[in-house]
This record gives C-alpha cells, sequence and structure tokens, in this order.
C-alpha cells in the first residue's frame, strides 16, 4: 500500500481562526492507490465548498487519535440527517455515481472504484447526529483541507454497535480509551448511551481485560455508576416481552431469533399494558 498522502502539520495546542482546535494526527491510514488520494483530496475540498457541516470519522479519526496506522478504502462522512441529501446531491451534480445504500443512515459517493461514505446515524437508523456532535470538534489537515475531525467521545459512540460477524470496532474503542482517556467526557458518553448503558459497561470491561495496568484510565465514578446499575438490575423481575436487542448489532447474526425463535425485533409493535 502506499503512504497516505495527506499532511497532518499543527500543534496539538494550535487553534483555527474559529477558535476551534488543530490537532496533530498521531499517524495516518495508508491508502490503495495515488488515485484514492486524489479522489479524497478533491471530495474534501468540495466538502468544505459546500459549506454544509460534517465531521471526518472512521480510520482517519482513529489513526489520527490512536497512532495506529491500517489500510483504508474509503473516508467517512459524518453529518446532521437535514443535510445528508445536500451533500448526495452536490456530488451527483458533480457527475459522481450515487446510491444510498440505506435510506436510515447511509450513503455513498462513487468515483470509479473509490468512494466515501456519508452517515447521519447508526446502522439501525436509531442514535442520529446531531448537533452537540459539533460542539465539541477538532481541526486535522488532510490532503490539503483543513476538516472537522469527530471528538473521542463522539468517535466511541459511533463505532459502540459495530459488532458485526465480519466487523467488530472494539479494538478501536479499547486502543481510543487507551489513548484519549483524558479527552473523552465521560458524563457526556454516559449520556449518549444512558439507554444502552450495558453495551458501554461491556466495551469499558474490555478495556479493563485488555489493558489490566490501565483500568485507572475509566473514571472510578462511571465504574461504580454502571456497576450499581447492574446489582439494582439483578433484584428485578425479568422483562415480560422477549425482545432480541442484537439485531441492534448485526440484523442477520441475530435474524432467527427474531423469523424462528419468537423474539421480538428492536422497533417492532409491542401490546401495551392494559389500563
Amino acid at each position: 500500500m502506499l503512504p497516505q498522502p495527506a499532511t497532518f502539520m499543527t500543534d496539538r495546542t494550535a487553534t483555527s481562526n474559529h477558535g476551534v482546535e488543530v490537532v496533530r494526527a498521531a499517524a495516518a491510514p495508508t491508502l490503495r492507490s495515488s488515485k484514492a488520494g486524489a479522489f479524497y483530496t478533491d471530495a474534501l475540498r468540495e466538502l468544505a465548498k459546500l459549506q454544509v457541516p460534517f465531521l471526518l470519522a472512521g480510520t482517519y479519526a482513529v489513526s489520527a487519535y490512536t497512532g495506529i496506522t491500517r489500510g483504508t478504502k474509503d473516508l467517512d462522512i459524518f453529518c446532521k440527517a437535514g443535510d445528508f441529501s445536500r451533500i448526495l446531491a452536490h456530488f451527483k451534480a458533480l457527475g459522481s455515481t450515487i446510491v444510498i445504500e440505506d435510506d436510515r443512515w447511509l450513503g455513498k459517493v462513487f468515483s470509479d472504484e473509490h468512494f466515501f461514505d456519508v452517515i447521519f446515524a447508526s446502522p439501525s437508523g436509531t442514535m442520529p447526529v446531531n448537533d452537540r456532535w459539533f460542539e465539541h470538534t477538532r481541526q486535522m489537515e488532510v490532503f490539503g483541507t483543513l476538516v472537522s475531525l469527530i471528538a473521542p467521545t463522539e468517535l466511541v459512540w459511533s463505532k459502540a454497535f459495530i459488532q458485526l460477524r465480519h466487523r467488530y470496532d472494539g479494538a478501536d474503542i479499547v486502543n481510543i480509551i487507551l489513548k484519549q482517556h483524558d479527552e473523552i467526557d465521560w458524563h457526556r458518553l454516559l449520556a449518549y448511551m444512558d439507554l444502552h448503558w450495558e453495551v458501554l459497561f461491556t466495551h469499558i470491561l474490555n478495556f479493563r481485560w485488555v489493558y489490566p495496568s490501565r483500568r485507572h484510565f475509566v473514571p472510578r465514578w462511571l465504574m461504580d455508576e454502571l456497576i450499581g446499575r447492574l446489582r439494582r438490575q439483578l433484584d428485578l423481575p425479568l422483562p415480560l416481552t422477549d425482545i432480541c436487542r442484537g439485531r441492534t448489532f448485526s440484523r442477520i447474526d441475530y435474524e432467527m431469533a427474531v423469523k424462528e425463535w419468537g423474539f421480538v425485533d428492536v422497533g417492532d409493535d409491542c401490546e401495551l399494558p392494559d389500563g
């Protein structure tokens, strides 16, 4: 693979003209070819010209925050739902091939075999990107364009539910915690995952097991809070409705639970209690 030709130039403490923190990437991904680099260069330049707020996430953010260098086949561009069609329409007008892979969360912009993803929610169509995601961004120069980089807190949130048979982002979360624990807003992360606190607990336990000498990187108050929730839950009766929430992770991997084993899918209609 060829080295990624983007430049990551500025100091960690620098700020842009708009007062947004500018970061120096700890590392950068590698690309399949120089043509891919040219495509991403043009894509980011066009996104900046469009003046629609977007965040660079995915492998570029993981590399920037952790120092991990690995290959990448695309860019992950996060935006708000209302801006999704604006971005796709802009690149369609430029002659790019547009694919709306899933209208609940994902579109793709292609130039030959190269592409970037446009994402506005989690794969289940819930947990949308909103204004709060843009309140804590940093900036980074990538392929000659200054772009907004997703913050570590939202990066963890964006990866927490990627748990498919062929792709699992838990290792990314573990390494982000290792390298960015002081930059993660743990209160904000818990607020994002309040309804899904067991998923957050799972990732935190995974981190503690992988890096036992760094257990203290996760705040004690958060461990106490999650352990308390679990302890109280153990004393409560079991739910009356047989729900399979695994479909939030992977629809195909938990398909049998809904189609054959009698579990209710997340989002399916449930009977309301009498009264």
